[in-house]
């Protein structure tokens, strides 16, 4: 039986994101592991009926609509979302004036005292543009939040953002003062 791209993409973002150890593979600084040893340690642990190719895996990052993954020569990295503490490093750089983050009504009392927090992953995601930031809310709650994130305020006070992708910033954590509930 052929498995369905989203089902693949899961199983990446597992090995690449939160458990990379389990398939014996090995992240540099940046989150990138060798391919081929990728893609053998796929086909080892998940028994994919055909197996897992490069073309596969080329063929899940160019329908993706999140770009979650990147291939370099013969390196492959999960761009963000990792739980994994201290190894990844991304770009510092200049966001957009105004990001997004969405979130389950359930979690505001906490975020209203404590601010943005990472949780589980090394960093807090923010997104480019409201539709993303409901997309991601709504995960947790059918009706999210919007919080509207006040980029040059933080920069100002010295909250560092990176680049996750072309819809993804990142920060370490955001203290309340920089975003409102639109």
């Amino acid at each position: 039986m052929q498995r369905s791209r989203k089902f693949i993409s899961k199983k990446m973002s597992y090995a690449l994101r939160h458990n990379p150890g389990k398939y014996g593979l090995k992240l540099d600084e940046y989150g990138y592991t060798d391919l081929h040893q990728f893609i053998t340690a796929m086909n080892r642990v998940h028994h994919f009926e055909p197996p897992l190719t490069a073309t596969a895996i080329n063929d899940v990052i160019a329908n993706s609509t999140k770009q979650r993954f990147e291939i370099k020569k013969d390196r492959i990295c999960a761009l963000y979302g990792h739980s994994i503490p201290g190894i990844i490093k991304h770009q510092e750089a200049v966001p957009p004036a105004i990001l997004y983050h969405g979130t389950a009504h359930r979690f505001m009392p906490s975020i209203t005292e404590l601010g943005l927090l990472p949780m589980q992953r090394q960093f807090v995601h923010l997104s480019t543009d409201i539709p993303m930031a409901k997309q991601v809310g709504s995960r947790h709650d059918p009706q999210p939040v919007i919080l509207q994130v006040d980029t040059i305020a933080a920069r100002q006070a010295g909250v560092k953002f990176y680049i996750g992708n072309d819809e993804v910033w990142l920060c370490d954590e955001l203290p309340a003062k920089f975003f409102k509930q639109i």
